[in-house]
């Protein structure tokens, strides 16, 4: 097995593939199949692949099944546009679980835990013009969730999900795009100080359809996410921004599969994050699966870091499997570096006070992708977080 890890300050890797196994829903082939039941995942202590990043002792028990659901958990409130359809469903509703199955012991959990899911529908052939807003908010406690995202045939939405306050939350989020549909989904962690967050985005993308997800992580003590997608037909994009900013004592963690399981299907990956402060701890995991059926595909992920300060710490580890040479493209890439002292110097060189260089370069290096929100209050809050978290460093 050949890949990066443990990167350290002004170093920069890359890695080669892994085995991923041929199922869909699978991320390794040292990974348990996955599987509705928390009893068919044992209890994970470390050693395993998919979790010997984590510090499970901070996971409050979500990966042991000693969390309890709490009444003060989070509360969900969703501002949802004209013609579209926002329900409250049981747990027996067809369209649960149909874009992705768990993969892991704190998403079966998740699944089984839920009394009630959300489920948000845009008609075929609606075009919104505003954003649907999804607010998580922590209360405190301890909760599992389970929120639907179905778009209809040639649908166009914008989705913001927001996470803000203070919780313990396991939480499944299924993307269901129809054929010819466009959505773009927004998944922003702004959790306070103590809050530990995992999730399985799953995304199931229909004939000549397009996903396009932005992952943005700042808040949490402990985030783990887990980014799925899969095609229902050829012709399907996918494009994966992610954005974080971890500080002194964070463990921000994204693991990302694109499932190429029909032909003709395309996906890009590009996550940058920015570290500061002792203890920080970043990860990032892209597995890219091309089944030997995908004849035709065309696919990229990347990964840059930038720590500002010593004592942090970047694992990225970029993997990708071909099965089919029938392919347009595929390539994968990882980086991490020190914050670029000869850039600091040039625009202070040039009048530039140190502090508003140094923002000036974390802005830029975060630029390409706050861009593509196309969310402009979005946008703004995510640079105005970014400039605080610099200030805060100061």
């Amino acid at each position: 097995m050949a890949e990066a890890q443990n990167s350290t300050v002004g170093s920069s890797t890359t890695a080669g593939s892994i085995a991923v196994a041929a199922e869909s829903t699978v991320a390794t082939r040292m990974s348990a199949p996955p599987s509705f039941d928390v009893a068919d995942f044992p209890v994970p202590h470390g050693r395993e692949e998919e979790w010997r990043f984590t510090p499970l002792e901070r996971l409050r028990g979500l990966h042991d099944g000693t969390a309890v659901a709490t009444g003060d958990g989070v509360k969900v409130a969703i501002g949802a546009p004209e013609g579209v359809t926002v329900e409250t469903v049981d747990r027996d509703d067809a369209r649960l679980g149909k874009a992705g199955t768990p993969v892991d012991r704190v998403a079966a959990q998740a699944y089984s835990s839920f009394e009630k899911a959300s489920v948000v529908t845009v008609p075929k052939e609606t075009v919104l013009t505003e954003p649907i807003r999804i607010a998580v908010h922590g209360e405190g406690g301890v909760a599992y969730g389970h929120q639907v995202v179905e778009l209809g045939a040639f649908a166009e939405a914008v989705v913001v999900i927001d996470h803000t306050g203070d919780a313990v939350l396991a939480a499944n989020v299924d993307y269901i795009v129809g054929d010819g549909a466009k959505l773009t989904v927004v998944s922003v962690q702004d959790w306070d100080d103590k809050a530990v967050h995992v999730g399985q985005h799953n995304a199931l993308i229909g004939r000549d359809a397009t996903f396009k997800s932005f992952v943005v992580t700042f808040g949490g003590d402990v985030v783990r996410l887990h980014p799925r997608v899969a095609y229902a037909g050829p012709g399907g994009e996918a494009e994966l921004f992610g954005l974080y900013f971890t500080d002194a004592g964070q463990h921000q963690e994204h693991r990302l599969l694109v499932d190429h399981n029909v032909p003709h299907c395309k996906s890009n990956a590009i996550y940058k994050g920015a570290l500061q402060g002792e203890g920080a701890h970043a990860v990032w995991i892209g597995d890219v699966l091309i089944e030997a059926k995908a004849e035709g595909t065309d696919t990229y992920e990347m990964n840059r870091n930038l720590v500002l300060t010593d004592g942090a710490r970047v694992d990225s580890v970029p993997n990708l499997e071909i099965e089919t040479g029938e392919i347009v493209g595929a390539g994968h890439a990882s980086a991490t570096g020190r914050f670029d002292d000869e850039q600091l110097f040039y625009l202070m060189a040039r009048g530039i006070p140190a502090d508003d260089a140094r923002r000036l370069v974390v802005r830029g290096f975060f630029a390409e992708l706050v861009q593509q929100i196309g969310v402009a209050d979005i946008q703004e809050r995510l640079l105005e977080k970014i400039d605080a978290e610099l200030e805060a460093s100061v």
